[in-house]
């Protein structure tokens, strides 16, 4: 019965690479029809002839389901094992806004909107680790994100605050590539959408923690994204002053705290620049003016001097962003 059911499934295999032979072989047949630039087609199609015409250069790798743990789920795609590629072959696989996956060549991912997909997995934590998971409301984008551990949360609020930020996603999508002894694969910790329409994708590390995988792990990321179009960006811990007056910031980050006559009176005071505690004062009970004087330094249309060395207090100076202009 075991002989059988190995002689069955080598009879399907065989009859799955013929078939996807004959798939290729007339898509190489058709190539001279298309008129398309798309660099990805031409390159698979350039692979597709050298395959067909010298089948005892290359091992070709079927397609088989996904190994135990890739969550993305579907299938792997074939890729000819041996040709020589510049720079890594890379697909990506992501669940999108409605959650349903996909696997993609990196290529044809390069419009996505990535900063509205899920997380491609879970956050857990459990008790004797290092790392502490969790949520994070984010006032940018109204929605909550993920971290992994108190660095990737630090992260994930300097980016927040930061203006130029419109859309945040925290584990987008696993890249998938191969390093020339086995399947790699690594999901970088965010995907980060400015307001000029740009893109970056962001890795938090350590700089005393990067192992030598990652660092591998990291390049592929940044290759992966020079290739899309996108900017990669490798952070480690930041600045501790700016982070606890950011931190401090956070507090008020939501939109609650914003009375529209107290934010009018707090814009009048400070247009020329004075004291925090003076001008909050001056507007009126700061039990009510503090919390809308912070907010106001969220949204960075009030600016306090020195907020990346000296942490932030009664005597700081405060002013309207831009020297006043709204």
């Amino acid at each position: 019965m075991l002989w059988l059911l190995m002689k069955h499934r080598t009879r399907r295999t065989a009859d799955a690479a013929q078939t996807r032979v004959q798939v290729l072989s007339v898509l190489v047949n058709k190539a001279t029809s298309f008129d398309s630039s798309d660099a990805a087609l031409v390159t698979a199609l350039i692979q597709s002839r050298r395959l067909l015409s010298e089948p005892s250069r290359f091992a070709f790798r079927l397609s088989e389901p996904s190994r135990a743990g890739d969550r993305a789920g579907g299938w792997r795609v074939a890729v000819p094992a041996g040709v020589d590629l510049a720079e890594p072959y890379v697909e990506l696989s992501y669940v999108d806004a409605v959650r349903e996956r996909h696997r993609r060549p990196l290529l044809d991912c390069v419009t996505a909107r990535f900063e509205d997909v899920a997380p491609v997995r879970q956050f857990r934590w459990s008790r004797g680790e290092r790392h502490f998971a969790g949520w994070y409301w984010a006032a940018t984008t109204g929605q909550h994100v993920g971290f992994e551990s108190w660095l990737e949360r630090d992260r994930l609020l300097l980016m927040d605050f930061d203006p130029e930020v419109m859309g945040i996603a925290s584990q987008p999508f696993w890249l998938h590539w191969h390093d020339g002894e086995r399947d790699r694969r690594h999901a970088p910790d965010y995907f980060v959408r400015r307001t000029d329409g740009s893109a970056a994708v962001v890795d938090v590390r350590a700089d005393e923690r990067i192992e030598p995988k990652d660092a591998e792990a990291f390049e592929v990321t940044r290759l992966a994204c020079s290739q899309a179009g996108w900017r990669f960006e490798r952070v480690g811990v930041p600045d501790a002053v700016l982070l606890a007056n950011v931190r401090w910031l956070s507090r008020y980050r939501h939109p609650r705290c914003l009375n529209g006559p107290v934010a009018d009176r707090l814009r009048e005071l400070f247009a020329t620049g004075g004291p925090l505690m003076v001008g909050a004062d001056a507007a009126g009970d700061r039990l009510a003016t503090l919390p809308v004087l912070f907010h106001l330094l969220w949204l960075q249309e009030l600016t306090a001097e020195a907020m990346s060395t000296e942490l932030m207090g009664p005597r700081t100076v405060v002013s309207l962003a831009n020297g006043g202009a709204q």
